[in-house]
């Protein structure tokens, strides 16, 4: 390690200040109870819950660069969830879907791992946080919120606190999908692995989905439009927010992987969950939107969008390919069309892994892992 971190002794004790605070991060009911508010505000967090306690402390005493002087940082391991959401809002870059507080809280609500945050401060301030928990299921920390993450920043005022917080991370770890601009400010300084790309249309200079046509090749775009016009001869019904269809967008998943040998995510009842908590938490932070495609009687396709920071971002969905070939491309151009429409929206984020077809379609935007 270079810079900070090679400037620097650390003297760490055995023990970790855990703060504690309410059993809120500890229950294991899932879903929100009727009377049970999410963290959404500080003024949900009792002084009691948020006072420091001062026992077990690990501290990390840190002998910089002579420009700094020589003070203390502490490591704080903090698990209660009114507490993590109150650093989370003081912390977090709040860019994209994923660094806001409301869409990982619902992964919580749906999986109730108990949270572990890495917080590093000064005497006078906090510096950095890096949001954990344990996954139970695959046995390792990862980001808060699961692997489902993905164009991860860290939280932290300044890019040398970075190694440090990662190097007193536990293990085993994998923090994957971290955004190139996170990579970027550490440098060389932690070595980084390449992680699956993600994939975006950016909608500057396009004013419908022919507009996007026309920059691909040839027989990609007759292919698309081919299946376009197949869908558009059948008379689809769009409905526009019919949030109940994330039932028939679940089940329409499942018999699709099921089709093709696999299992879906949505077998997991927590996943489930976790989307409805998704729906639930509307318009706090990001907004939801939903495309349910009608042809006849059937429903022929459903997706789940969450909007945020003029960027349209392609959640969940599900098709019924089976009945209706060329669904999938379909809704992918009537997705650029209702982008549009809405005005304001630079881009479409078609998110991580390319399911052998988005990196012939969209632009692919590198993503980074780290793990020990």
């Amino acid at each position: 390690m270079t810079g900070f971190l090679k400037s620097a002794k650390l003297f760490l004790s055995t023990k970790m200040n855990t703060f504690q605070g309410s059993n809120t991060g500890q229950s294991s009911t899932v879903g929100i109870k009727e009377n049970e508010k999410p963290p959404d505000s500080l003024g949900l967090s009792s002084p009691d819950s948020l006072a420091l306690k001062r026992k077990n402390n690990q501290l990390a005493k840190v002998e910089p660069l002579p420009k700094l002087g020589s003070f203390f940082l502490e490591l704080e391991v903090v698990s209660d969830i009114n507490k993590c959401f109150s650093l989370w809002q003081e912390l977090s870059p709040q860019k994209t879907l994923f660094d806001t507080w409301e869409f990982r809280y619902a992964f919580y609500l749906g999986y109730r791992f108990q949270p572990h945050f890495l917080l590093l401060k000064s005497p006078y301030e906090n510096l950095a946080l890096l949001p954990l928990w344990f996954d139970k299921d695959e046995k390792k920390y990862v980001w808060f919120g699961s692997a489902w993450q993905e164009e991860v920043r860290f939280f932290s005022k300044e890019p040398k606190y970075i190694p440090l917080l990662l190097s007193l991370a536990p293990s085993p770890l994998l923090l994957n999908a971290i955004s190139q601009e996170s990579v970027n400010l550490v440098g060389d300084r932690v070595k980084f692995e390449p992680d699956e790309s993600k994939y975006i249309l950016n909608l500057e200079n396009i004013t419908s989905h022919e507009d996007y046509l026309m920059t691909i090749k040839k027989n990609t775009r007759h292919n698309l439009r081919k299946d376009f016009r197949r869908i558009e001869r059948q008379n689809p019904q769009i409905i526009i927010n019919r949030f109940s269809d994330l039932d028939n967008l679940i089940a329409l998943a499942k018999t699709r992987f099921s089709q093709k040998g696999k299992e879906a995510d949505w077998e997991d009842p927590r996943r489930i969950e976790t989307f409805r908590q998704v729906i639930k938490l509307d318009s706090k932070s990001y907004q939801i939107r939903m495309i349910t495609v009608k042809i006849g009687e059937k429903i022929a396709g459903v997706d789940l969008i969450c909007l945020l920071n003029n960027t349209y971002f392609t959640v969940k969905c599900g098709y019924n390919v089976a009945e209706f070939p060329g669904i999938g491309n379909f809704i992918n151009l009537l997705e650029i069309d209702d982008a549009i429409s809405l005005g304001g929206m630079k881009k479409i984020d078609f998110l991580q892994n390319n399911y052998q077809w988005k990196s012939r379609l969209f632009e692919a935007i590198p993503l980074f892992q780290y793990g020990k």
